[in-house]
């Protein structure tokens, strides 16, 4: 099986999305990450949800999680809302690391080890001209790879 075969439509957000509409999407859809396109529509990163969840947590509680414990209930489970007015350029890593992308040739085991590599639960899979077809997820993959 390759890539083309597992690969289904994906949302995308763009660098200038709303990284709260980013947050929602990841949510109601139950989604591993996003794909962020840029404005030709080539994929630009891969934004797993743990990278919104960053931009969301306070530094204060990333950088000592024991302070987490101070905060009262009702603010800790609001803290999402503080994504307000951010945009997913924010959420990126401030280090680029490799793109999980991948062509639409691309074996299972193939598209294993890129996951595997870049720690992506996504990875996005293009056609012969570089534009998005779709995504693999980590789910799509071990559900085809554990079938009997």
């Amino acid at each position: 099986m390759r890539a083309r075969d597992l690969a289904v439509d994906f949302p995308a957000v763009t660098l200038d999305s709303s990284a709260l509409e980013a947050a929602k999407l990841l949510a109601e859809q139950d989604l591993p990450g996003l794909i962020l396109v840029g404005d030709d529509g080539r994929p630009l990163s891969i934004l797993p949800g743990t990278q919104v969840l960053r931009l969301a947590v306070p530094a204060y509680c990333q950088d000592d999680p024991a302070l987490a414990r101070v905060v009262d209930e009702a603010h800790a489970d609001g803290f999402l809302r503080q994504l307000g007015g951010k945009t997913v350029r924010e959420c990126l890593p401030e280090q680029p690391r490799e793109l999980p992308v991948t062509d639409a040739k691309a074996t299972v085991l193939e598209l294993a080890a890129l996951m595997a590599r870049t720690r992506s639960p996504l990875v996005a899979v293009m056609d012969d001209e570089g534009l998005l077809i779709g995504a693999v997820t980590l789910q799509s993959l071990l559900d085809h790879t554990l079938r009997p």
